[in-house]
């Protein structure tokens, strides 16, 4: 039920600026960036309601966060319909932010742990494998809508869907009565992290929190740049184009390798090799060209889609169930404002060094892999550490 509602959420929430706002803003008579602007102010709303959100899963439960945020999306998706000007655009994506930050895989995510505790690996790897046909579903369906009753119709489906879709399936979830209590569901060999100090937790949170924001950025410049980079390494646009699309299915591929190859690995294992995927692929197109434009996409999607199940499980490692969904949420802080940020600033790289900026983007990646050597030395000296007498 979750794998698909958030299917329809990330459906009609960030995959849909890159079909519409083409549409949105010759009908408006405001400029394509003003529009994905304003997406970009959808992102930090998210950021800024993400752990209050998280804290009320943790009270709560999931199931009327995430039926709220249905409402919310409707209502967001319905105001951008009847948008007339530039103003109007933004106060209907930030209200869609409220809607990102309390209903997209964050909340997905704090709602099974609180469900499922520190059993909800699973789970989460689970709800990612459906998500991942969000932009194939997605864009394809909104452009079909766009080409036939507007973009204004098609806003009002995606919020229609909200209401016939959404909201039945998450009204479905277990009330948070029926969860496995947290102190329960996890047992002291499971809580890697319970012997960490103080200041070595306060080290994993942020080097967890650049982590998740590296991961953020490299995605979202890869969504907005892909076609873009492509062309500048020598493919035709065609070419460039149908080895884009490959990076979707891809990310599938690699949630199904982490549900059943990786599924006994240690999570920060299967994260330090996902990091390593998009720097490898971009020393593949170096060195070759476009003839390894195709591995390249295979390879940055494979990773990509680990390290979004990373996003949900290493948390729940390193520090337990308890307080997941708001710890969550702070966490994802610097993720959603370097997301906003991410097209822009990698836009301005493309045009200064052409396909030369994926060497900024793999030095990223690396830096994450080496985050994730320290956070796993840490947790080995907690293991060889003495038991105190």
């Amino acid at each position: 039920m979750l794998g698909v509602a958030q299917t329809l959420a990330w459906a009609s929430s960030y995959y849909l600026p890159a079909v519409l706002a083409g549409a949105i803003s010759k009908d408006i008579g405001i400029s394509t960036s003003t529009v994905f602007g304003a997406f970009s102010v959808a992102l930090l709303v998210a950021a800024g309601i993400g752990p209050f959100a998280g804290r009320l899963i943790d009270r709560l439960g999931g199931r009327p966060i995430l039926i709220a945020s249905n409402l919310v999306f409707a209502a967001g998706l319905a105001a951008l319909s009847q948008t007339g000007s530039a103003v109007h655009v933004f106060a209907a994506w930030a209200l869609m932010g409220l809607a990102m930050g309390s209903g997209l895989y964050e909340a997905a995510f704090a709602t099974v742990v609180r469900l499922h505790g520190q059993d909800a690996r699973r789970a989460i790897t689970g709800i990612t494998l459906f998500a991942g046909f969000a932009s194939t579903v997605g864009w394809p369906l909104s452009a079909y809508l766009e080409s036939t009753v507007g973009w204004r119709a098609a806003c009002l489906v995606w919020a229609a869907s909200h209401l016939v879709i959404g909201l039945p399936l998450n009204m479905l979830l277990p009330r948070a009565s029926h969860a496995v209590p947290v102190q329960k569901s996890a047992t002291a060999a499971q809580d890697v992290g319970a012997g960490l100090s103080s200041a070595h937790q306060r080290r994993a949170a942020v080097l967890m929190a650049y982590v998740f924001a590296v991961t953020w950025f490299i995605s979202t410049a890869m969504a907005a740049h892909l076609p873009e980079l492509l062309l500048a390494s020598g493919a035709t646009l065609a070419a460039a184009v149908g080895i884009a699309a490959l990076v979707g299915p891809s990310q599938v591929v690699g949630r199904v390798i982490e549900f059943t190859f990786l599924k006994r690995a240690h999570p920060l294992l299967s994260a330090r090799l996902a990091t390593l995927a998009h720097p490898l692929g971009a020393l593949c197109l170096g060195l070759f060209g476009s003839s390894a434009a195709a591995a390249f996409a295979v390879l940055h999607g494979l990773g990509n889609g680990i390290l979004t199940i990373a996003i949900g499980t290493l948390p729940l490692l390193i520090f337990g169930a308890k307080g997941y969904g708001q710890r969550q949420g702070f966490l994802m802080v610097p993720a959603r404002i370097v997301q906003a940020g991410a097209p822009f600033l990698f836009g301005m790289a493309v045009e200064r060094w052409g396909d030369g900026a994926l060497w900024f983007s793999a030095i990223l990646g690396l830096s994450a892999c080496l985050a994730l050597v320290i956070m796993t030395a840490d947790m080995k000296k907690t293991a060889l550490a003495p038991e105190p007498c």
